[in-house]
């Protein structure tokens, strides 16, 4: 298994994806990013299959979007996605969206592992505590764990 980025998804801009302004809504962020984490949990091992034979699922519990550029019609996107660290319930990741060469977007997530069955919160199984721990290999991008707030003296 490599580590590091990885590469999983990638869309082209459609018609339907553009807001009044001619870019790529808010939304269409969102859920590219959203099946770059489905991309992601498959590469774990904490997938489809995972939570058909575990009833363990990953839930986005925290997200932070950042929009850097604006996305036009017919722009084929890249998502690539990082692990940032984790523990034994809990998945800190990010996504970088490219376009052209240029990072037009990130997300950070955070993300419990919970057993689907009970309802509750669940450790990691240790094969997967080892795919995070491989895969958990680069620094943090300097923007992970950035909070939104206004500079002082607004």
């Amino acid at each position: 298994m490599e580590s590091g980025r990885l590469r999983r998804y990638q869309a082209e801009v459609r018609p339907e994806m553009l807001d009044y302004n001619g870019h790529m809504t808010e939304g269409w962020y969102v859920l590219h990013f959203g099946r770059a984490s489905d991309c992601l949990y498959e590469q774990l091992g904490a997938g489809a299959s995972w939570r058909e034979a575990t009833g363990g699922s990953l839930y986005t519990v925290e997200a932070h979007l950042r929009y850097l550029r604006e996305v036009p019609l017919g722009a084929l996107v890249h998502v690539s996605s990082q692990l940032v660290g984790f523990d034994a319930k809990r998945v800190h990741f990010v996504h970088e969206m490219e376009c052209n060469g240029e990072v037009v977007a990130t997300e950070e997530i955070m993300a419990l592992c919970v057993d689907t069955r009970s309802g509750r919160t669940a450790n990691f199984e240790t094969p997967l505590m080892e795919r995070l721990q491989a895969l958990c290999s680069l620094p943090p991008p300097p923007y992970a764990g950035r909070r939104i707030a206004l500079p002082a003296g607004s």
